[in-house]
């Protein structure tokens, strides 16, 4: 039998045995209270879509795509429209409290929350999946310096590694 996204999402955080899924579920009720700060301190609403859209993006460790969302979403049975679900995704962007992973066309939600100064590379492990956000002063400054090098002024400065996690080298 086939199983909903909301099953799928609900399935895999009981598993609880991958190290990306353990890592996001000691992160999330942490980082949800922080993008409820950040939104105040922004003077914005983190309205209960909003909100619901996060939750789910934080119930896992790998990218969704809007109708994986709008499919993990439904209340009582009614499915949310996908344009709803972008809307919501647009603002949580906005807020620095998501992203989207080109390179799949998904979103994840971000534990670094309004660090637009800070480059972030997301390590995307191809075996299972997850997805691991990582920052740091090194990374910042040596993009800063190619960067200035070229004299280009970057939107933004994220990276996508592509290859295979920890967990699953040490799975092999």
């Amino acid at each position: 039998m086939a199983r909903t996204a909301a099953e799928r999402l609900q399935h895999e955080a009981s598993q609880g045995s991958c190290a990306h899924a353990v890592r996001q579920e000691e992160k999330a009720a942490r980082a949800l209270a922080q993008a409820e700060a950040i939104c105040r301190a922004h003077g914005v609403r983190l309205t209960p879509i909003r909100r619901k859209v996060l939750e789910t993006l934080y119930t896992t460790h790998k990218p969704l795509g809007a109708y994986d969302l709008a499919e993990a979403l439904e209340p009582g049975g009614r499915r949310i429209a996908p344009i709803t679900v972008y809307r919501a995704l647009d603002f949580l962007i906005e807020q620095g409290l998501a992203h989207r992973l080109a390179s799949q066309n998904a979103y994840i939600a971000t534990f670094q929350g309004d660090s637009s100064h800070e480059a972030t590379a997301f390590l995307i492990c191809e075996e299972c999946g997850g997805v691991d956000e990582v920052t740091s002063s090194a990374l910042t400054e040596t993009m800063a310096n190619l960067l200035n090098a070229e004299g280009f002024r970057a939107h933004t400065k994220v990276l996508e590694v592509t290859g295979r996690c920890a967990h699953c080298q040490d799975a092999h």
